[in-house]
């Protein structure tokens, strides 16, 4: 039987990728643990997502899972990966070399299946030169346009003090880095064909201080 067309549409709506991304977690756990078949329900119950939801997001890109079986995990997650860009290594590239930019730089996450930091970037002079913990080379900002076209970044991460944010955002979006994760404690806005995902700590902190005090009334 043939395999079922995978449709890749124009525009996928935020919280319908976030919640794939979920799902591809979910899918890397299960074939880490030797699991071959999993259903909705099952996928759900383990990791915290709704059947139905998870059903409906996967049935905007065709038609998947074997009834009676369910989804075979191995199949499904790289059919995820292709989907979200992944069948590929994306470059990384970090503007900011302090204690977050270098934790960002090392970690595992920023560094595996899909994903690999080429360099991080600052304006200090006492870090350019040097290296991360695990080698990641710290360049001067200023050559960050120069060398845009050799690294080919497909995303750029921004780990500066709130008032350098701006100008780290501008420099990437004119070195023609398409997207931007921001760190920084406060909003960048998106430039033309550029892609901005902001993530204030603080906010995430202040909400559940929020949530905390609500508790104690």
């Amino acid at each position: 039987m043939p395999e079922k067309k995978w449709d890749r549409p124009d525009g996928v709506a935020a919280p319908t990728s976030e919640r794939l991304s979920l799902v591809l977690r979910g899918l890397r756990a299960l074939e880490a643990q030797g699991v071959h078949t999993v259903s909705s329900f099952q996928l759900a119950e383990r990791f915290g997502l709704n059947p139905a939801q998870i059903r409906k997001d996967l049935a905007q890109f065709g038609e998947f899972g074997v009834r009676g079986v369910g989804y075979r995990v191995p199949a499904l997650k790289a059919k995820l990966k292709e989907l979200m860009g992944l069948e590929r290594t994306r470059a990384v590239v970090i503007v900011g070399a302090g204690n977050l930019g270098q934790a960002l730089a090392d970690s595992r996450n920023f560094n595996v299946d899909g994903f690999k930091v080429a360099a991080l970037y600052d304006i200090d002079g006492r870090k350019i030169g040097g290296k991360s913990r695990t080698g990641v080379p710290i360049l001067d900002l200023a050559t960050l346009p120069d060398a845009s076209g050799t690294l080919k970044a497909d995303i750029g991460v921004i780990a500066v003090p709130a008032e350098a944010a701006l100008e780290a955002a501008r420099i990437l979006a004119g070195s023609g880095v398409p997207a931007i994760l921001n760190f920084a404690p406060i909003s960048v806005p998106a430039a033309d064909g550029v892609f901005v995902r902001n993530v204030d700590l603080t906010f995430f902190l202040e909400n559940l201080s929020f949530q905390l005090a609500v508790r104690r009334r």
